[in-house]
């Protein structure tokens, strides 16, 4: 691992649970740069069934195979050169091969931020929350459902920047489909540059932007230290079943050519785009999610890399992707588990849910799924704020309730402190039997970081909360969202820096005309 990362490393295991307690009632950006867990992975698979999983993926893998389709002629080439059966576009590999590419991907990397406080280090201990992703729709109480635009898009970045509990402006947080679609890339890295000081995700719908996001990027950061260090990350998609079509290969390399991250992220809806079983669909992803990290090696070994899953299940009778279920949670605790013993950074699972608002049925199948990330040991957690109605819409107060329970997390995930503090026995001293610890000298000490205290929640008793108007949690997170974006503030950024990027993308988009398809 870099200085840097060490650097980082020991800054976020420094913050203590009460630290962060007392995070939990900042108002602005204040909190921890990314969490370090207290508690330990959740594993549940014996040591035979991960064999057998991972057997069944390398049997995938030699025996069927995967297509490299759309043109990536390079992409076949590596995997010829390193040792993989190639007939067409149709890739068979060796028992062992894939593996033996990983063993250069580093096991935890540093992500660099514009403000060096808010760097992240992914792998390890360390999980960092990101926004939701890829919606075409955006979603509030006031205006419905609609095509998300580019002032949405600022929003978002807006609301991710202006939470205490997310660490990353993530990427497409929706689709501006009021700019061209060749040119909404440039909008999209711009506001993450200037109305975020966190890490962000780049363009990943083709080799050339892709290239613009690692150029405005340099254009930040100075070439000389991108190319050194990862400033701007890519996710990618497999085209489930065992498909990598050129669009996302031909991204994924030209970001591991630049020394910048890559997330490869099969999505297996059960029984379509994979087997009705979990163990057969967590072995499919599995096979898929090594060959695209492994083909970053290739490239440029040593280049940051993740692996990622979205497992997810569907209604057998309507034929509906379903989010937030039972099974695909459970599922992510296996994955959790390969992904370590893959030596790879983790990314799965998040606050799904196939709810139309922000309601009871949202929030519930968000935590189930939530949790299961957080039990699995995911490092990077993309759709952790705003993620509705399938991922077909970003929801304004959804954003707000997730990024609450976010908040819940940092204090979950910080376990249980003992210590003679904690234990509490002057305080027992003080009390003795029969009376209370309300006004006592260890209660006053910690009234302020004992418990987490939620930004949305309503703790009053009926009467106050009747008397104040009865608002319901949507409501409560409508009236917040909009406050946090009057309340907003711009990270400063150096006027040079921010000329040249205004220049580059103005002089990108003059040299190529709109395209709306």
């Amino acid at each position: 691992m870099t200085a840097a990362a060490e650097t980082a490393g020991r800054e976020g295991r420094s913050t203590s649970a009460r630290a962060r307690r007392r995070e939990s009632r900042a108002t602005g950006p204040t909190g921890p740069a990314y969490i370090t867990r207290g508690i330990p992975t959740y594993d549940i698979a014996p040591e035979e069934s991960l064999v057998r999983i991972e057997r069944t993926a390398e049997r995938i893998l030699a025996e069927i195979g995967i297509d490299f389709r759309g043109g990536d002629t390079r992409a076949i080439e590596l995997w010829r050169k390193a040792g993989a059966e190639v007939t067409g576009e149709r890739i068979r590999f060796p028992p062992g091969l894939v593996t033996e590419v990983l063993r250069t991907a580093p096991r935890e990397f540093v992500q660099h931020a514009r403000n060096p406080a808010r760097s992240v280090v992914i792998g390890g201990r360390h999980t960092v929350m990101a926004p939701s992703y890829g919606s075409p729709f955006v979603m509030d109480l006031d205006r419905g459902r609609r095509y998300g635009t580019i002032e949405d898009f600022r929003n978002f970045v807006k609301l991710g920047q202006s939470s205490p509990w997310l660490h990353h402006s993530g990427g497409t947080v929706c689709e501006p489909t009021d700019v061209p679609v060749n040119k909404r890339h440039l909008d999209m890295v711009m506001a993450h540059l200037t109305l975020s000081d966190r890490a962000f995700l780049g363009s990943v719908t083709a080799e050339e932007r892709v290239e613009d996001s690692v150029e405005m990027a340099r254009i930040v950061f100075g070439a000389d230290f991108t190319d050194a260090n990862c400033v701007v990350m890519g996710n990618f998609n497999v085209n489930s079943p065992l498909v990598w079509d050129a669009t996302m290969t031909t991204g994924m390399r030209a970001y591991a050519r630049a020394n910048q991250g890559t997330v490869i992220v099969p999505f297996i809806l059960g029984g379509a785009m994979g087997p009705v079983t979990m163990a057969g669909a967590i072995a499919q992803a599995h096979a898929e999610t090594l060959v695209g990290c492994a083909l970053s090696q290739l490239d440029r070994p040593g280049a940051p890399t993740i692996y990622g899953n979205f497992l997810s299940s569907m209604s057998l009778r309507s034929g509906s992707p379903t989010f937030g279920t039972p099974e695909p949670a459970i599922g992510s605790m296996i994955v959790g588990q390969l992904a370590r013993r893959a030596g790879l950074p983790l990314r799965c699972a998040g606050n799904f849910t196939n709810s139309k608002l922000p309601d009871a049925q949202a929030m519930g199948e968000s935590t189930m799924s939530m949790l299961s990330a957080i039990h699995c040991g995911a490092n990077f957690l993309l759709h952790s704020a705003g993620f509705l109605d399938g991922l077909l819409s970003m929801s304004y107060e959804k954003f707000i309730l997730d990024a609450d329970l976010c908040g819940a997390l940092h204090s979950y995930m910080a376990g249980v402190v003992v210590d003679d503090d904690t234990l509490a026995m002057d305080a027992f001293r003080e009390v003795g039997p029969g009376s209370h610890f309300l006004g006592c000298v260890h209660t006053m000490r910690h009234y302020q970081t004992a418990f987490w205290d939620s930004q949305t929640a309503d703790n009053e008793p009926w009467e106050t909360w009747s008397e104040n108007g009865g608002t319901d949690a949507m409501t409560r997170a409508n009236r917040r969202w909009k406050q946090v974006l009057a309340d907003y503030e711009a990270p400063p950024m150096d006027e040079a820096t921010r000329e040249a990027l205004e220049d580059f993308v103005a002089r990108r988009k003059a040299s190529m005309e709109d395209a709306w398809h």
